[in-house]
């Protein structure tokens, strides 16, 4: 586990922060996993957030997706809404995980 959390440490991620990063993007993957549809979770996981980006600015993270995530889900069949809702709530959930893994107070 890594010691106190470096912000300056964090813009070089997957040297310094890598299995924390792995932590959290697998904990919220389980979390996720245990309410929605698994076929909708692994689509999201396989095809949106693989290309996802952490970031932490200005006292927070947040979750950079690739262009288009609607259109990288491939092969399961959700309607707009659901996807948009699950995918953010999902993103939500990693943001949460990298703020308890990295052990990082969340901004009030």
């Amino acid at each position: 586990m890594a010691d106190e959390f470096d912000p300056e440490k964090f813009e070089d991620k997957y040297v310094h922060y890598f299995q924390e990063l792995q932590r959290a993007y697998k904990n919220a993957f389980n979390h996720m996993n245990e309410r929605y549809d698994s076929q909708l979770i692994h689509g999201i996981d396989q095809t949106v957030l693989n290309e996802s980006e952490p970031f932490y600015e200005d006292g927070e993270f947040h979750v950079e997706l690739p262009d288009n995530p609607r259109e990288r889900l491939q092969g399961v069949i959700v309607d707009d809404e659901t996807f948009e809702e699950t995918l953010a709530e999902y993103v939500e959930r990693i943001e949460s995980e990298l703020y308890r893994t990295l052990r990082v107070d969340p901004p009030e």
